[in-house]
């Protein structure tokens, strides 16, 4: 006689907990009058007893007994392991920041270095017409 129990498989979408990952299941269904196909997402948390789960796994996961106030799944094999890296997006972009303040930093270095220009706009020296004195009014 086949187990009674309900068998999921889905994607491991956090493991920050201790002993619990949560498994997200998506489901596909279509719309009773459009017949648009629409995802329907469902997140369980599931028992992980080795804390063996990693991000982007898929897993088959089986419904059990009450284990905590929302835990009511437990991990019984991870079908695949997922490629998902495990480092947070601040992390990655921390050298690209660090690679810019240098550049920036170097830039305002050798603009420090080169005499400062008189800038040229309103009442700059590029207004004067040459030959005449700035400050005489021409009569």
């Amino acid at each position: 006689m086949a187990s009674l129990e309900k068998l999921q498989v889905g994607t491991v979408v956090s493991n920050k907990m201790d002993k619990t990952v949560v498994v997200r299941i998506d489901r596909y269904k279509r719309h009773r009058l459009y017949g648009k196909t629409l995802r329907e997402t469902r997140r369980y948390k599931a028992h992980d007893e080795k804390n063996e789960c990693h991000l982007g796994d898929i897993v088959r996961i089986s419904e059990t007994r009450p284990l905590s106030r929302e835990k009511r799944w437990r991990v019984v094999e991870i079908i695949t392991r997922g490629d998902v890296a495990e480092v947070a997006p601040r992390e990655i972009g921390a050298h690209i920041i660090e690679e810019t303040r240098a550049a920036a930093d170097a830039e305002s270095a050798a603009r420090a270095a080169v005499p400062a220009e008189v800038p040229a706009g309103p009442g700059g020296a590029d207004d004067a017409v040459p030959g005449e004195d700035a400050g005489e009014d021409g009569a």
